[in-house]
């Protein structure tokens, strides 16, 4: 994951700097402001922010720019709702950025490991609710197990391939020594995601603004 200032091409940020302007563009236009207004919601949104820092925080890595970490955007998604997942990730982002100096770096990463798996656990989500029954088992494993599962393996191929169009790693490399450790990553982000999102919704069905307990759980 965590892309390195060094591996990206200059004339690729005239490119990157726009996209994630448009990302905050955004947030900010669809992200719904007052919910923060409540001091409850606001707590709950800052405690998982700094939850996902130090998740990001622990990882490991083979060589610079390859970095293997837990995501935690399907949760932050099914939370949240996208805009403020991703709200939450560009934050978490921008102080571990802080942290390593990889500026240049940023709208990359914001794109590929923010945009895309909330992106795509939101996709699921609405296709889950959709489309199949309300029931408890449907959404806990389908939004938090496949959909986390699903969205981490989503950020490693578009990591591998980044890496290598941007010149950083060959293709071979980054296939035989990079990708495959994406699957032990997908298992570990949906057992932690599916967990977290069972406790929750039996405990603190209010903290997941996705999960309704009348829809889901009563006569079921």
């Amino acid at each position: 994951m965590n892309l390195i200032s060094a591996h990206i091409p200059t004339p690729w940020l005239w490119l990157l700097w726009p996209l994630a302007g448009l990302a905050f563009y955004g947030i900010w236009r669809q992200a719904r402001w007052r919910m923060l207004a409540d001091r409850d919601n606001l707590n709950v949104f800052a405690a998982a922010c700094v939850v996902v820092v130090a998740l990001w925080s622990i990882k490991a890595g083979i060589r610079p720019g390859l970095n293997f970490h837990l995501l935690g955007a399907t949760a932050l998604t099914l939370m949240f709702g996208p805009w403020f997942a991703f709200f939450g990730l560009s934050l978490v982002l921008a102080i571990v950025t802080l942290f390593n100096g990889q500026f240049a770096a940023y709208p990359a990463n914001l794109l590929i490991m923010a945009a895309l798996p909330i992106g795509l656990s939101w996709a699921i989500y609405r296709v889950v609710d959709r489309r199949l029954p309300n029931h408890l088992f449907i959404y806990v494993f389908l939004n938090g197990f496949f959909g986390s599962a699903l969205a981490v393996s989503a950020v490693g191929l578009a990591s591998t391939g980044f890496d290598a169009l941007a010149g950083a790693y060959p293709l071979n490399y980054l296939l035989e020594n990079y990708l495959p450790f994406y699957l032990l990553m997908a298992w570990s982000e949906a057992f932690a995601t599916g967990m977290l999102i069972t406790v929750l919704v039996v405990y603190k069905p209010e903290w997941v603004s996705t999960f309704d307990d009348r829809r889901y759980l009563h006569g079921k």
